[in-house]
């Protein structure tokens, strides 16, 4: 008796120690860089890194990117590489990435559809489906029409709509960084990255703090950023960090088991906000919550002041 009631207790602890892992998914928009992938000689740094990380990841596709460089037969490989890699799930980020809110229902429509083709090619033959939207600029719509008309036509699709609950403005990082780079300072770059890694898992810590005092718990985080050169050579930086915050990074199909992404979004506006935001019933409480996230005005200054010049 007594050891069947320790075998219970024992795996009750085990059930609460499982319950309370925390967790992250790592999502990657604007794939395939075939710019950079030119620029680095034809070598997908970023998967590559990913391949030797070995962790699961989600793509988001702009099939428009094949055609942005004369190397299209190599992007074409480029694609089907990330396609094929078995860690990767596989999204649709429309073709040419236009803004819904400016576009429109019908146009937007076009461009969905017209961004399938070749991913759909690709996962088909290796037996990958294509499931997961995400809406560039994470632009909704501008209003609760536009909202219901994508939700209902991305629903008839078989479509999910493709949620984070953290980003980090890594594209604007980005810039910054590519362009100390490209000024041959290196040491400048270098801060820029470094402040990339610490930011982000600032931005972590900070909404997983949130979830705390929303939910009473940790929830299964997705991180959203880019097929980009900052990524290329800090995300497994980013991805170490996390590891040593005990968080194990899981598939965004597994991040989406989590019941709090089964919540009603609440905002019709047209602006990315982090899901956590879409959920709360009022402006007021977002504008609250926003007021005390980690700040990035020095990446946003020194943005706006490389446009400038």
């Amino acid at each position: 008796m007594k050891k069947q009631l320790f075998t219970i207790i024992l795996s009750f602890c085990l059930y609460l120690g499982l319950a309370q892992q925390k967790s992250i998914s790592i999502t990657i928009d604007d794939v395939p860089n075939t710019t950079k992938y030119q620029k680095d000689g034809f070598t997908p740094v970023l998967l590559n890194l990913l391949d030797s990380l070995d962790v699961p990841f989600t793509i988001f596709i702009n099939e428009d990117k094949i055609l942005q460089t004369d190397a299209v037969n190599r992007n074409k490989e480029l694609l089907e590489s990330w396609i094929k890699t078995d860690k990767a799930l596989i999204g649709n980020h429309t073709y040419s990435h236009p803004r819904y809110s400016e576009e429109g229902f019908k146009s937007f429509v076009k461009d969905i559809e017209q961004g399938e083709n070749l991913t759909r090619q690709y996962a088909a033959k290796y037996n990958k489906g294509l499931k997961y939207f995400r809406f560039p600029f994470n632009d909704i719509g501008k209003d609760s029409i536009q909202h219901t008309q994508i939700r209902e036509y991305l629903k008839s699709k078989d479509y999910i709509i493709a949620p984070f609950t953290v980003e980090s403005s890594d594209w604007m990082f980005d810039f910054v960084y590519q362009h100390y780079l490209d000024n041959g300072e290196v040491e400048m770059a270098k801060a820029i990255g470094e402040q990339y890694v610490e930011k982000t898992i600032a931005l972590v810590r900070f909404f997983e703090e949130m979830t705390k005092s929303l939910y009473g718990r940790s929830v299964k985080h997705i991180y959203l950023c880019h097929d980009n050169a900052i990524n290329a050579d800090y995300l497994g930086e980013i991805i170490t960090r996390l590891k040593h915050d005990d968080y194990k990074i899981v598939s965004f199909k597994e991040s989406l088991t989590d019941p709090i992404y089964d919540q009603e979004d609440h905002y019709y506006k047209k602006w990315g906000i982090s899901w956590l935001y879409r959920w709360m019933d009022t402006q007021e409480e977002r504008v609250e919550w926003m007021k005390q996230e980690p700040d990035l005005s020095e990446i946003q200054d020194a943005y706006q002041q490389i446009l400038e010049n």
